[in-house]
């Protein structure tokens, strides 16, 4: 099994530990996948809890090492990761045969959405680090992905249903790289913050297509606590683009 790249670092004044994951009672893992999902929490599989927190579990190994995901999330990583990435899965058309998940990072949303059963997902991350901690989560989670180590402007198309990417980029600069792995009847599924509106507004004289906007995941409340874990963007939304075009050049 690959390990975490080890990382020597000059000696100097002690640090704070870092964070640490976090996980809600298992109970609380299974209603609230299961209201992302849209699901009654008696349909989630022990399997599937099981094979999510094991992608939790790498993911604390390796962050540790490289830098995977912001270790401020690691405490709320259920809800700011998982539950993020799960509630794309009802967005994705039923037929569709190929997700594409560009710059994955650490897999989120493309290998949750593989475990969940999303069909045919490729992973794109050029980061070959990151590259390696995806072949190995999907290793651990058993989770059916191609990963393809490469620069997404430089592979050649996926033809995907489904495109998907976030965190990556500003919407000007997403959308030329989601166009050239989206089949032309495809979607796009794209978490975004809470600026979402100028960045579609800056799209405005160069695309046109058409848009909808889903709320993002609801918090995580643990029945045992008054506490609630915010989505990753509390003002964040999932934009649904499809008939993605360019705007001709002489209009």
């Amino acid at each position: 099994m690959p390990r975490p790249p080890s990382v020597t670092k000059p000696a100097g004044r002690p640090r704070r530990p870092a964070p640490t994951l976090a996980l809600p009672p298992r109970a609380v893992r299974r209603d609230t996948l299961a209201t992302a999902l849209g699901q009654s929490p008696e349909s989630i599989p022990d399997a599937l809890i099981d094979r999510l927190t094991t992608l939790l579990e790498r993911l604390d190994t390796w962050t540790r090492r490289i830098n995977l995901v912001g270790g401020s999330t690691l405490p709320d990583a259920w809800a700011r990761h998982v539950l993020d990435s799960a509630a794309l899965m009802p967005l994705i058309p039923p037929g569709a045969r190929r997700l594409a998940d560009l710059g994955s990072g650490a897999g989120f949303p493309g290998l949750v959405l593989a475990i969940l059963g999303a069909p045919d997902v490729h992973l794109v991350e050029s980061d070959q680090r990151k590259a390696v901690f995806l072949r190995e989560a999907a290793r651990a989670t058993a989770a059916p992905v191609t990963v393809h180590a490469a620069r997404i402007e430089a592979l050649a198309s996926l033809d995907a249903d489904v495109v998907t990417a976030r965190a990556l980029a500003p919407l000007p600069d997403l959308l030329p790289l989601v166009t050239r792995h989206l089949t032309d009847d495809g979607v796009a599924l794209l978490p975004k913050g809470r600026d979402v509106a100028s960045e579609l507004t800056a799209c405005a004289n160069q695309w046109i297509m058409r848009v909808e906007h889903h709320p993002a995941s609801a918090p995580v409340r643990d029945p045992g606590s008054a506490a609630a874990s915010a989505p990753a963007d509390p003002g964040g939304r999932v934009l649904i683009l499809r008939e993605i075009r360019r705007v001709p050049s002489d209009a």
